[in-house]
């Protein structure tokens, strides 16, 4: 075995133990340190998988739809390695292995499911070629460091051809997602909702893929589910949903989800619509990749959300919940999850606009945040670096609000005078800070 690979697997985990010990992830770090100290080590580590590697890209959903896959491949007793914490970019892919290796350096896993950011695909790809790319959905995110949606397009576009044996899983109800899937040379097949769970859409959400990738028209829906997601045609030229290979029937929302696809029936207990997409992409991924899932039912029923997406907190008599919100279309869908509990409420909304969040926060004016004009929400507090700007977009709604910058006192602060259920909403890097205090929180005022 080589001395260096050693060398690097021992410093990345003393790395992450020591970052853990003073509160912070290290997973990062650990990669870094890996690569630094020996550069071939991910695509040594990647092609010691025994069996397959699945990549799950996408703007929305990656995280839990990458965690519920790895979650169904152990239920089933595989082995897998799984970048977990949502650390996608490159330093995160390689930590996910290195931090995966015993200490004599080497991999022992049947499967990786890896959540890679879409940028950082120009990276890992040459690195090692995944059997199999999950691809979610294609909205507008980030435009400081993305841009528009096509230049994310034409990156996907480039490292798919790098691996013109991988299979393509994709959101046939993404019109974007299914171009791309076209356009590419790549086996794929697809997955959705072939019939309206919504009597009707809000026409304010923003819609990414509103006009025909081939030839410009507008194209034609027979519903949305919601952005753009939904049963599209062009009428100037052949391009139109695909057939669904993996299509959601008889698909029940509210305090739990359930749907049936095939011959079974999947119900799992969480919130918010968006989660049936999660859901669905990772059975399919799983079916496809020739997998029983026999136990698919009862890992959902054993999954436990973490890092931020629908993770439950208790503390003294409030229930608290944790949701990341990071691009118009996943805020809309945040709050129509808010919404769908029926009960009083108090919201803390935090966003800030370090370099992973984007430094250019104008897309909250394109978030329905009027629908928080109701008689269910008890208080809203505004926190986080850019707090001043999410009080102003309040304002233009005629939403009265309270300002607090710190994460922590405005928490305390709900859970003194708040109503006893509190939603926390959060963008990209107030998630792990604001997880830390409430699990910090939760310790001390059981």
């Amino acid at each position: 075995m080589n001395i260096r690979r050693i060398l690097a697997v021992w410093t990345a985990k003393a790395a992450c133990g020591i970052c853990r010990h003073m509160g912070r992830q290290g997973v990062t770090w650990a990669g870094k340190l890996a690569l630094m100290i020996y550069p071939p080590i991910l695509q040594e580590m990647a092609g010691e998988i025994r069996k397959k590697i699945f990549i799950v890209c996408g703007t929305n959903g990656k995280t839990t739809t990458n965690n519920l896959l790895c979650a169904a491949l152990e239920a089933e007793g595989e082995t897998v390695i799984c970048n977990r914490t949502g650390s996608n970019m490159l330093n995160g892919v390689a930590a996910a292995f290195v931090l995966a290796a015993d200490m004599s350096g080497k991999i022992c896993a049947d499967y990786a499911c890896i959540e890679v950011d879409e940028a950082s695909t120009r990276h890992i790809f040459p690195r090692f070629h995944p059997d199999y790319m999950v691809l979610t959905n294609l909205f507008r995110d980030q435009l400081d460091r993305y841009g528009e949606i096509d230049i994310t397009m034409d990156i996907l576009k480039e490292v798919i051809h790098i691996a013109p044996h991988m299979e393509l899983i994709v959101n046939g109800d993404d019109a974007l997602s299914a171009c791309l899937a076209m356009e590419c040379q790549n086996p794929w097949i697809t997955y959705g909702i072939s019939e309206p769970v919504a009597s009707a859409s809000d026409d304010k959400e923003m819609r990414e893929g509103r006009f025909c990738r081939k030839c410009g028209a507008r194209l034609v829906y027979r519903f949305y589910h919601y952005s753009q997601l939904g049963d599209y045609a062009c009428p100037q030229c052949s391009f139109a949903r695909p057939s669904i290979d993996y299509d959601a029937r008889e698909v029940q929302v509210g305090g739990q989800l359930s749907f049936a696809v095939g011959k079974e029936r999947i119900v799992a207990n969480y919130r918010g619509f968006y989660n049936v997409y999660n859901i669905l992409a990772a059975y399919a991924a799983g079916k496809h990749a020739g997998l029983t899932l026999k136990n698919f039912n009862r890992m959902l029923k054993d999954f436990h959300p973490e890092n931020g997406r629908m993770e439950q907190f208790r503390i003294q008599n409030t229930g608290i919940i944790l949701n990341l919100a990071k691009n118009p279309a996943g805020f809309n869908q945040n709050i129509s999850a808010v919404m769908s509990d029926q009960t009083q409420k108090d919201l803390i909304i935090v966003i800030n606009d370090n370099d992973q969040d984007g430094t250019d926060v104008s897309w909250l004016w394109d978030v329905d945040f009027d629908r928080f004009a109701s008689e269910q929400i008890h208080s809203i507090t505004v926190s986080g670096i850019r707090c001043q700007d999410m009080r102003l977009r309040l304002k233009y709604a005629d939403i009265p609000s309270y300002l607090e910058a710190d994460v922590e006192n405005a928490i305390l602060a709900r859970l003194a005078d708040g109503c006893g259920n509190l939603y926390v909403l959060v963008n990209y890097t107030a998630l792990f800070s604001t997880r830390n205090i409430l699990k910090k929180l939760e310790e001390i005022r059981p």
